[in-house]
């Protein structure tokens, strides 16, 4: 078992393609983990992606979309080892830290593609 362990979910209301879209830039990466070297490992296009990730951090991170209702659950996984390692009583303030980035990221997208839609409003991308 990794000593960072995260998993998140968060619901948004656009097309899995469109999540992908601004998931496959790596100035966003840069930005959402600027202590990381994201490498992707399986591009899965409208369904996420996967990566290696390695700098402060050793592991895999994933962005697994799930279309669900008028959208798709964003689902975040981070597996990983800090480098150098942590102090034991270092570590829930590292995975918080992880959690906290990732939920950054997806409220993000969120954000984004959900912008100017009144709630309770079919997102612009359904008949």
């Amino acid at each position: 078992m990794s000593s960072i362990q995260v998993a998140d979910q968060t619901f948004v209301a656009a097309p899995g393609a469109a999540v992908a879209e601004l998931l496959a830039g790596p100035s966003n990466w840069r930005r959402w983990w600027p202590d990381l070297v994201v490498e992707i490992r399986e591009d899965r296009g409208e369904n996420g992606i996967r990566w290696a990730v390695t700098g402060a951090l050793d592991g895999t991170m994933e962005v697994w979309l799930e279309p669900a209702l008028d959208g798709v659950i964003l689902h975040y996984f981070l597996h990983a080892e800090p480098v150098p390692a942590l102090p034991v009583n270092k570590l829930a303030a590292a995975n918080r830290a992880r959690r906290v980035a990732g939920k950054d990221m997806s409220f993000e997208l969120k954000s984004r593609l959900e912008a100017g839609r009144p709630a309770g409003v079919a997102p612009a991308h359904l008949p």
